[in-house]
């Protein structure tokens, strides 16, 4: 069969963007399909916007709390449309990264309509035919909208339409107390709205339970009122906006409504049948190599069955761009998989959880805990709540959590420790550089290696060394 290219990749975001132009490096002629805008939900609709809008909403804490160095706290004036064009301006910077552009000129093809699947090696765009011996599906996740009585006749914001406002939202009633929720609750309380986060479970269900409190107590500490155990039922649309009934009877109001209730895959019109291609509402079965059951064909990011994050996507991208170009298998590993949810404080994990170890290992694991209210760098900005947390079974880091300023950028060091790129040992035998917070990991990391050091024979030694030396 003669094919009209090395390989076809479905899908312009992170995981199809680092597969295709990996490809391309090694040679290979890739085709890149994508019906939207490239860059996908990351730089459009999900990170680069949300960061944005937090670092905004940042500032205007800032005002509001500036008398705690000396300053006069002054309520910020905020002009939203302003705010609305600095978000978009976020994201129109960062697009050259990912346009056409930029990966024809690595020598990916990209052709833009819909892929729909002729055959298990061919697809179809806009009635042009394409084929090749591998195929990589990467057309990501959705935001999940719950079937609710009534929310058909009134108008509601996802994370894809969110960043569309002008103004700023009078009352927001966020569904969702997942990292989304929770992060663009804080982000719109913090420039002035009121806010109502409404939750089935704890916010933060995947999270360390210490490090989650931390941040529910500052959340509702700067005014965002969360609702527990909420499950809305039906919505109706009124004069001043509209009103939320719960299923237990209890009624919500507020002016806008955000839904953030997770994610779901959409494969309507790709024509994955027809490819022969299994999949359910969780989303394309995979391997670890991220093979589907069709062995040529591979899914990666968030429309396969896994973990929903755009370094899982990248990592999985580069992973198979690999396997493809030199042959090399590449199975996923997601022992060390960090992620980060950018409130403040920042709330970071890395592997198990202390929850989830212990239900595994049982009394195998330790703890071992150090809080930033005794780090200095941490009071000279007089930002100490939070702390650092090493889960390990027996000599074995298996998960880490860091909750606090920064969190997301102090927790690499646990990752390597987790992969074994690294140890405790090795973490708390570096010279880290005074005051910093990262102190606190190597604190952490000396701590659970204690005993080992200072034990029975070390100490006996030592008093054998000191009778010698008199």
């Amino acid at each position: 069969m003669a094919y009209t290219h090395d390989v076809i990749v479905i899908g312009a975001g992170s995981a199809g963007l680092v597969c295709s132009g990996g490809c391309a490096m090694f040679g290979l002629r890739p085709l890149l399909i994508e019906r939207g805008p490239m860059g996908g939900d990351c730089l459009n609709t999900g990170c680069v916007p949300s960061k944005a809008l937090i670092s905004a909403a940042h500032r205007a804490h800032d005002l509001r709390t500036a008398s705690e160095f000396g300053m006069a706290s002054v309520e910020p004036v905020v002009d939203f449309r302003a705010v609305h064009d600095a978000v978009h301006q976020a994201i129109k910077t960062i697009e050259p990264h990912d346009s056409v552009e930029r990966f024809e000129g690595m020598g990916v093809e990209v052709v833009r309509g819909d892929a729909t699947f002729t055959g298990p090696k061919s697809v179809v765009v806009d009635g042009r035919t394409y084929s090749a011996p591998r195929i990589v599906i990467a057309v990501g996740s959705r935001a999940f909208v719950p079937p609710i009585k009534g929310l058909d006749a009134v108008p509601y914001l996802t994370n894809h339409n969110v960043w569309d406002l002008t103004e700023l939202p009078e009352r927001l009633i966020v569904l969702g107390g997942g990292p989304i929720g929770m992060e663009l609750a804080q982000s719109f309380r913090r420039l002035g709205a009121q806010v109502v986060v409404a939750t089935k479970g704890r916010p933060f269900p995947k999270d360390d339970a210490d490090a989650a409190k931390i941040v529910i107590e500052r959340l509702e500490s700067e005014g965002v009122e969360i609702i527990h155990d909420a499950e809305a039922e039906a919505v109706e649309k009124t004069a001043d906006g509209l009103v939320i009934t719960l299923k237990d009877g209890r009624t919500l109001e507020g002016s806008h409504l955000l839904i953030a209730t997770g994610r779901e895959v959409n494969f309507d019109g790709l024509g994955l049948e027809v490819a022969g291609v299994a999949y359910d509402k969780k989303g394309i079965q995979v391997d670890a190599r991220r093979r589907t059951s069709v062995r040529h064909i591979y899914a990666i990011g968030d429309c396969r069955d896994g973990p929903r994050f755009t370094h899982a996507s990248g990592y999985e991208g580069g992973n198979v761009a690999l396997e493809i170009s030199l042959g090399v298998p590449t199975k996923a590993n997601y022992a060390a998989l960090p992620w980060v949810t950018y409130t403040d404080p920042e709330l970071a994990q890395v592997g198990l959880t202390e929850e989830e170890a212990r239900r595994r290992f049982g009394d195998k694991v330790t703890v071992w805990r150090e809080d930033f209210d005794h780090n200095d760098r941490a009071v000279t900005e007089r930002e100490i709540t939070g702390f650092v947390k090493l889960v390990k079974k027996g000599s074995k880091v298996v998960g880490g959590t860091v909750v606090g300023r920064g969190a997301g950028d102090l927790i690499l060091p646990i990752a390597m420790m987790i992969t074994g790129k690294s140890s405790t040992f090795g973490v708390a035998s570096l010279i880290v550089p005074y005051p910093n917070r990262s102190e606190h990991i190597k604190a952490a990391a000396f701590a659970s290696d204690e005993a080992k050091v200072f034990n029975k024979w070390s100490r006996g030694w030592a008093r054998f060394l000191a009778q010698l030396r008199r």
